[in-house]
């Protein structure tokens, strides 16, 4: 039995939802792994990030991001606006949280700028398309198909940052 694991990190952009095609990262990992049959498993540790499995789109748009990952994100807009202001529909984050983040002043991520923790939008997104993929790895490839593709999405579009996403093989 083989078990292995690594961290892939990746930086969002800050402005707009960020899309990071991670499967040519993926592969290269499952192929240095040594398993020939097995899973892997592909993992956001953040709240406001997804991973999924998506089709590959050949087009893109000016910001270099492809037109079904982009379909999906003014669905998102639509479905779950952004939490621009404390004065939206969304309850979070509630003042016993944000007294909670300004309890850990020595977190970097919030440096005294309570905008960047309006982001409930971003949650519920995440939590809607999921932290995780599980894929099958048989004769040494993982099943992806021909136009199968992963991708880490990090849906809060506060400000800029690394991200890790955990990916993890087991099998023979």
């Amino acid at each position: 039995m083989i078990v292995k694991s690594e961290v892939l990190d990746l930086t969002s952009n800050g402005r707009r939802v960020s899309f990071h095609n991670i499967t040519d990262n993926v592969k290269k990992f499952v192929d240095a792994s040594g398993v020939k049959n097995g899973i892997c498993v592909v993992q956001s540790p953040h709240t406001t990030c997804s991973v999924i499995f998506e089709e590959f789109t050949h087009d893109r748009d000016f910001n270099g991001d492809e037109y079904l990952l982009v379909d999906m994100s003014r669905l998102m807009d639509k479905t779950i606006p952004r939490e621009l202001t404390e004065d939206t529909n969304y309850k979070y984050p509630g003042p016993k949280h944000v007294e909670f983040l300004h309890s850990i002043q020595d977190n970097p991520a919030y440096k005294g700028d309570d905008g960047t923790i309006l982001n409930g939008d971003a949650h519920i997104r995440a939590s809607l398309f999921g932290a995780s993929e599980t894929f099958i790895i048989r004769d040494g490839e993982i099943q992806t198909g021909a136009l199968g593709y992963i991708y880490f999405i990090d849906w809060d579009q506060n400000r800029v940052r690394t991200r890790h996403c955990g990916m993890l093989v087991q099998g023979e």
